[in-house]
């Protein structure tokens, strides 16, 4: 899933997207909250119509954001207290408070609020992070069920409601991803999603906890991990049964000149592609790699042309969501071949 925190994934239009055969994209809770505000986007008929995407798409919950606020933050069993990164102004994200900013935004995946356990955490900090996490649980749930038909589109779309999924947390303990992964089955979720991760932990770890994880989560409904990853990561999850995966990896990193190809990635910028007169990557069809030479979009980083961002991003969705694509052709061959 492209991330596209401000409602927009940052330099690509949607048209673009829906070309590149973008299915479901992320809008990000805490920001949308502090600009332009959940109230006028409801007002406007969702952010759907907002920002024109008129494809599936999920919001976070606000909590990752909050915890990288580490230093504006105060944390209590009613939630968070926090001041903008923006202007300093003080705010409230209280489980209950999550659900109706999310509703308000009319995303069809909304995520119940939680604390992202930083990375390394001791025991006792897991567990009192999993404390906060399975309590605004099941206040999410409750909230949301009894509010959900305040979504904007409810009439418009005859009674249809938003999905919202449960996150695991733990830290990296086992048995605390356990008891946060039944305590969230027994709520009964519409999904799941195991977070907490890309935290600085290293991939072993990473690959660790999905591991135990995954076979803890009903596999009639989808498994979400949150915040991953590279190419070769996202197929290796999803060979092991993960289901959803978002990342900013491929427009940060292609605003930075990083491009991943099926020859590995090549940071354009370098000097060797100054003349370099051949596409991106020679084996991809993307309207980038169909049009441009490796010498000119290195000319637009070198120049700091906005456009050089833009392209190199076009390509590594391009990448990643056929690399998907893919990928979703072999499982199912395996499926049937099995």
């Amino acid at each position: 899933m492209p991330v596209g925190t401000q409602g927009t994934v940052k330099a690509v239009p949607q048209n673009v997207l829906e070309e590149l055969g973008a299915q479901i994209i992320l809008g990000n809770t805490y920001h949308l909250y502090l600009r332009p505000g959940h109230e006028l986007i409801r007002r406007l008929g969702g952010l759907h119509k907002f920002i024109s995407w008129p494809r599936a798409m999920l919001t976070d919950s606000g909590g990752f954001q909050v915890f990288s606020l580490s230093q504006l933050r105060k944390i209590t069993e009613e939630g968070v207290k926090f001041r903008s990164h923006l202007d300093g102004s003080s705010h409230m994200f209280s489980p209950e408070h999550s659900m109706d900013v999310q509703i308000a935004l009319g995303a069809d995946i909304c995520m119940a609020f939680d604390e992202c356990t930083e990375y390394p955490a001791d025991e006792a900090r897991a567990a009192e992070s999993l404390r906060y996490t399975m309590m605004w649980a099941e206040r999410s749930l409750r909230h949301f069920r009894a509010q959900q038909e305040r979504v904007p589109w409810f009439e418009e779309l005859g009674g249809q409601t938003q999905s919202l999924f449960g996150i695991v947390q733990g830290g990296m303990y086992s048995h605390l991803r356990r008891e946060s992964a039944e305590r969230l089955v027994e709520m009964d979720f519409d999904g799941y999603a195991i977070g907490g991760l890309s935290v600085g932990e290293p991939r072993e770890l990473t690959r660790q906890v999905i591991q135990e994880v995954l076979p803890l989560l009903p596999k009639d409904k989808p498994r979400y991990v949150m915040g991953v990853g590279f190419p070769d990561e996202i197929v290796e999850y999803a060979r092991m049964g993960v289901d959803m995966m978002d990342c900013v990896i491929p427009t940060r990193a292609a605003r930075h000149g990083l491009l991943f190809t099926s020859q590995g990635r090549m940071n354009i910028k370098n000097r060797q592609f100054a003349e370099d007169s051949g596409p991106a990557d020679p084996e991809c069809d993307c309207m980038v790699c169909r049009r441009y030479s490796r010498a000119y979009l290195r000319h637009l980083m070198q120049t700091g042309e906005p456009l050089g961002g833009t392209l190199n991003s076009i390509h590594n969705l391009a990448f990643y969501l056929g690399t998907m694509r893919k990928l979703r052709a072999d499982l199912e061959t395996t499926a049937v071949t099995s």
